[in-house]
């Protein structure tokens, strides 16, 4: 059966009119899933019993199976283990998601996985050490959000107020999946998240920069750029030797013209690697034109990678760099490390290593 999550606006228009519905009972239901986001057909109160019972038969409100469900210390930070539908080629995926709250508790932001592993082997993310398994629905992305948003309301008074792309796998390469999803959570009829409130992130993949250039969403953009030069960027991200930096930053050049965002470039520093006064002021030079801001992020602890974090005086060495060359830098604060849910950690817990994606 279908997953009522993944259905646009137009599948739906033709399942009420076969099923001889009229306009405003799908409406109804759009809202029930979208705005209110329940996970009961039960609670579809002014839909007539009938047309829940046929709902129901055609479909389903949630198709991710809650396995784990841990919290951090704090109590600011919660990170879900999934496991999705099996499919006949790969069976059943675990996936993961994070739930993080901050600045005071105002600001909620849950972080979706777009994929059940991840093809491009990053060295110090535990995601990309997995392999890919597959890509993820529109709708299991939205589920992600919606139970995360649940859970947010339960706890802290108030549902999600931003939504990263930041999980497992890499958005732009799901790309048609994602634009689905970020446009449903955009919908004024569903929670309704401005382009301020949404991010995707990429290892920096060109050729979807450009797609998603030319889709005019004007969502804010993040880049995983961790190295200011090409060898050095190599070894951290293999993927980079598909995609040269020279290669995306034409594309980010080609991307400004439809945004009105600074893009992020998101930078973890690895101690003796790519933290050094050298990398610092390569950095500044590469960004020289570029309206950007620069997340710097010290390294998380990964099995199988024997990378160290910076001392804090080297971090903040780094950031000053920046800084005194007018380009806005900040040190992520580590949340969730105690649950492994902090960036890079997601997926190193509970998954085997697969084969990559084609």
């Amino acid at each position: 059966m279908r997953h009522w999550l993944d259905v646009p606006r137009e599948g739906m228009a033709e399942f009420f009119q076969t099923a001889g519905e009229p306009e405003y009972r799908q409406r109804q239901f759009f809202a029930w899933l979208h705005a209110r986001r329940v996970a009961d057909f039960r609670e579809m109160l002014d839909l007539p019993a009938t047309l829940r019972e046929k709902l129901a038969a055609a479909g389903h409100l949630r198709v991710l199976t809650e396995k784990v469900l841990r919290r951090s210390a704090d109590g600011l930070t919660s990170k879900w283990l999934y496991h999705t539908p099996a499919t006949p080629s790969v069976g059943v995926s675990p996936v993961e998601s994070v739930l993080i709250v901050e600045q005071g508790r105002r600001r909620r932001t849950v972080c979706v996985s777009s994929m059940a592993g991840c093809p491009l082997g990053c060295v110090f993310c535990a995601t990309g050490g997995l392999g890919f398994r597959r890509d993820l629905t529109a709708g299991e992305m939205l589920e992600q959000v919606y139970r995360a948003d649940c859970h947010a309301r339960e706890n802290q008074g108030e549902g999600v107020s931003h939504v990263v792309f930041m999980g497992m796998g890499e958005p732009l390469l799901n790309l048609e999946a994602v634009l689905a999803a970020a446009d449903r959570l955009g919908d004024p009829q569903g929670l309704g998240l401005s382009g301020r409130r949404l991010t995707l992130s990429t290892v920096g993949y060109p050729e979807g920069i450009r797609r998603l250039a030319e889709a005019r969403r004007n969502w804010r953009l993040a880049v995983s750029l961790h190295a200011p030069r090409q060898e050095l960027r190599e070894k951290l991200v293999p993927a980079a030797r598909r995609w040269p930096l020279v290669e995306l930053f034409q594309a980010l050049s080609y991307y400004r013209q439809a945004s009105s965002h600074a893009i992020t470039f998101e930078y973890c520093l690895v101690d003796r690697v790519n933290a050094g006064v050298g990398e610092a002021r390569e950095l500044v030079h590469l960004l020289q034109g570029c309206p950007a801001r620069v997340n710097l992020i010290p390294l998380n602890p990964v099995d199988g990678f024997s990378g160290r974090p910076p001392p804090p005086p080297v971090v903040r060495r780094f950031q000053n760099i920046l800084r005194e060359a007018g380009i806005p830098a900040t040190v992520r604060m580590e949340k969730g490390g105690d649950i492994n849910a902090a960036c890079g950690q997601l997926g190193g817990e509970f998954l085997a290593p697969t084969p990559d994606k084609p």
